[in-house]
């Protein structure tokens, strides 16, 4: 396994958010997700008192995805290793190949509902002009030739800005005035409220 052979961070502990999804916004689904998410970061040890850092090999979507779950459940300390894994060992930081089991945890979230919208919450606000939707995804998603979704495409105005163009090419993310810019010439302006997805 390449984890194994590669090793990791001291003190890290493994959790693969990749497969866990949420594919009905609707309350009810999203509170059971919501849920079962404070549980397994509990069982990681996680707390709301705690730092935590998410990290993959680069600045990934899977580091992304846990810190949008933790900073959604109301956690104030969660952060995403810029470059992740590989920006740690081109530092030359210490490698570790011993496995730490996880400590239990109590995690209390108070849930930041003012940071997620459900589909209907966002369909209420497509015709807003002070509004930019930022579909993150891969162009064929986006064009509907790769269907993950119930239906193909993406949704009304949205504006297709895939998520490793935040990246450099070491896997780090790019300057704040390369994102400004870059973030600006798609329309995406400071004036703006954003939603992506």
């Amino acid at each position: 396994h390449t984890l194994v052979k590669e090793g990791w961070i001291p003190g890290a502990i493994h959790f693969d958010l990749y497969g866990i999804n949420l594919n009905d916004t609707a309350p009810q689904p999203r509170a059971a997700f919501m849920w079962m998410m404070e549980h397994l970061f509990e069982s990681r040890g996680v707390n709301l008192d705690t730092p935590v850092v998410f990290y993959e090999g680069v600045s990934g979507m899977r580091a992304a995805r846990g810190f949008w779950l933790l900073e959604y459940l109301g956690h104030r300390d969660v952060h995403v290793l810029d470059g992740g894994f590989n920006a740690w060992k081109r530092a030359e930081l210490p490698v570790s190949h011993e496995m730490q089991a996880p400590r239990g945890a109590t995690f209390q979230s108070g849930p930041r509902a003012e940071i997620h919208w459900s589909a209907d919450e966002l369909y209420a606000h497509l015709r807003d002009t002070d509004l930019a939707i930022i579909d993150t995804r891969t162009a064929d998603e986006y064009l509907g030739k790769n269907v993950r979704a119930a239906r193909g495409g993406t949704i009304p105005g949205a504006i297709h800005l895939e998520w490793v163009n935040n990246l450099d090419a070491d896997g780090a993310f790019k300057t704040g005035a390369e994102l400004r810019a870059m973030y600006e010439a798609c329309g995406i302006t400071p004036d703006k409220s954003c939603v992506s997805f």
